[in-house]
């Protein structure tokens, strides 16, 4: 019997830590695939050196770790982003797909967790590497549940020039078929899973999850754990949405909350806090440099980011992009 959707008005259908694992060991695993890929402002990339082909071959050599959390709910980590998982008896709910390349060894995993299924999967947003799995997850018959912007830009051609890609549309077979605008709950597996929509933030069309039985917050991209994040300015992201992002994560979250990150290792409200306060410093400390006129090229060089850079500039998105990226917002 498949979980039973409680769908919002509006929504419609549309043709502390669970494991021993040491924390230096897991910030190791969760750095995935992406930290030699070189990513640093203004670096001239042909489309066959774009991060984008670099990361997905690194994905197809990189091995699936599961981290177990708690009430049958796990963190598979190695192919893009985080991926949730709840193991059901009637099958698996999974929160975003991975990069596509790594099917073989995500399937293997995902049949050790547990014989059932995959009945949804949840894109928390449209970025490749949470949804180019999309087609063999849906393609094994499990409904795909998104935010219609992010449906939006997986059905067209879009340009990422932060990446110096363009990503094809994906085939019908990948796209979303459920629409969330604003929240659903959906039951299943034994748990209330909460599905909401931040509003622009990170992108034009993020969700998050919250599993309310075993208190466990999957953020997707609104949250990078120890790392500056990449925002989407391109499709809907700012600064400002990131700032408004990590807030409703905070209050949705309790001291007892596993928060499971778009990238990075699992963590708590206190670290989400910390999050947040470094956003709101760096982007008032950029928009007061803009105020006073001064150009992208000068802002960088006076490092309005330095004073977070030993904790937060060591993965993909390095100090200079990040001020970029925070410049385009305020």
């Amino acid at each position: 019997m498949r979980g039973r959707m409680s769908p919002s008005q509006g929504e419609h259908m549309n043709p502390k830590f669970a494991t021993a694992t040491p924390f230096r060991d897991l910030v190791a695993a969760t750095t995935l695939i992406v930290i030699s890929v070189g990513w640093t402002t203004g670096q001239a990339f042909a489309e066959g050196d774009s991060p984008v082909i670099k990361i997905n071959a690194e994905a197809a050599q990189a091995d699936i770790t599961v981290q177990p959390l708690r009430g049958n709910i796990s963190v598979l980590i190695g192919s893009g982003g985080n991926i949730g998982v709840l193991n059901g008896d009637v099958g698996k709910l999974m929160v975003d797909a991975g990069i596509a390349v790594s099917q073989p060894k995500l399937s293997a995993t995902l049949d050790r967790i547990g014989p059932a299924p995959v009945k949804y999967l949840i894109n928390t947003h449209w970025h490749w590497d949470h949804t180019d799995g999309n087609k063999w997850v849906r393609e094994s018959g499990a409904t795909i549940i998104a935010h219609e912007n992010t449906l939006k830009h997986l059905s067209g051609t879009i340009r990422v020039d932060d990446w110096n890609f363009t990503f094809p549309p994906l085939p019908m077979a990948a796209r979303p078929t459920s629409i969330v605008n604003t929240e659903r709950m959906l039951d299943f597996g034994g748990e209330k899973v909460l599905i909401k929509n931040y509003g622009p933030s990170h992108t034009d069309g993020d969700l998050y999850v919250y599993f309310t039985k075993a208190d466990i917050l999957v953020t997707g991209d609104n949250w990078w754990n120890g790392y500056y994040p990449f925002i989407d300015t391109a499709n809907g992201g700012s600064i400002d949405g990131a700032i408004y992002a990590a807030n409703v994560n905070i209050a949705q979250a309790t001291d007892n909350t596993l928060i499971v990150p778009g990238h990075g290792p699992v963590g708590d409200r206190t670290q989400l806090i910390e999050f947040r306060d470094m956003l709101v410093d760096i982007r008032d400390n950029v928009a007061k440099l803009k105020k006073e006129g001064k150009s992208l090229d000068e802002v960088v060089a006076a490092k309005p980011t330095a004073a977070f850079d030993a904790k937060w500039g060591g993965f993909v998105i390095d100090s200079p992009f990040f001020t970029q990226l925070v410049y385009r917002g305020v």
